[in-house]
């Protein structure tokens, strides 16, 4: 299992090195970004995706350790040449004021992680709502959904624990993550006209589901398409 920091290092050097070959940067939806509800199966329903489509992926614990390391954030900042950067500090610049933001210093790293992300493209990004931070038609916004008795029994199987901690698990982080949209982007995590495709994992299986998202992303723009 590596560790977050070797993570984060092999992404900076890799990145460092595309930004030496200069390439022109293509149009389009270049980002997947997932939303879940805690039980749902959306963490390896993102794996999946991003192995089928071969690019990489970002979860919430590696962007959240991130955001909160100013010197990790700022090399990642660095990976960008200049025209990325100007790119990167419109998307905040706007971001900001049309959604009447007043980002705190956790907040204004994790826009900048996010948005270097995005400027690179060929990811999954899971959670920290990712996609209230990158504009719409740099990526492809997924919610993945399920009953909350549903998702209950999967945490209780998943992790070995009763039927009634379960429940207290999912609905704190239920709680938790509804608190966090709402403070850093005054918005509602579960309002389905925030995400491009919402699926329900009751009705459709974690192979089903990543089916769905990949031809749904060949629907649209997109330069992964096809991978």
């Amino acid at each position: 299992m590596k560790t977050i920091s070797q993570i984060i290092e092999e992404h900076v050097h890799r990145w460092q090195i595309m930004r030496k070959k200069e390439e022109e940067e293509k149009g389009g939806v270049s980002i997947v970004t997932l939303s879940r509800e805690p039980g749902s199966g959306g963490r390896i329903i993102a794996t999946r995706l991003a192995e089928k489509l071969n690019i990489d992926i970002f979860h919430q614990e590696v962007i959240n350790e991130i955001a909160k390391r100013a010197d990790v954030s700022e090399k990642f900042v660095e990976t960008l040449d200049e025209r990325g950067l100007s790119t990167l500090e419109d998307w905040i610049s706007s971001l900001v004021h049309a959604r009447h933001l007043w980002p705190d210093r956790y907040m204004q790293h994790l826009m900048k992680v996010i948005g270097t992300i995005g400027k690179h493209g060929h990811a999954v990004i899971v959670g920290r709502g990712a996609n209230f931070i990158l504009p719409p038609e740099k990526r492809f916004s997924v919610r993945i959904v399920a009953p909350q008795a549903w998702r209950i029994k999967n945490v209780s199987r998943e992790f070995d624990i009763s039927h009634e901690e379960a429940k207290r698990r999912v609905m704190r982080t239920e709680s938790d993550r509804r608190a966090f949209i709402r403070k850093y982007f005054n918005a509602d995590i579960a309002d389905p006209t925030n995400y491009d495709l919402v699926i329900n994992t009751a009705t459709l299986n974690v192979d089903d589901a990543v089916k769905v998202i990949s031809s749904a992303l060949g629907q649209v723009e997109c330069v992964f398409a096809g991978k």
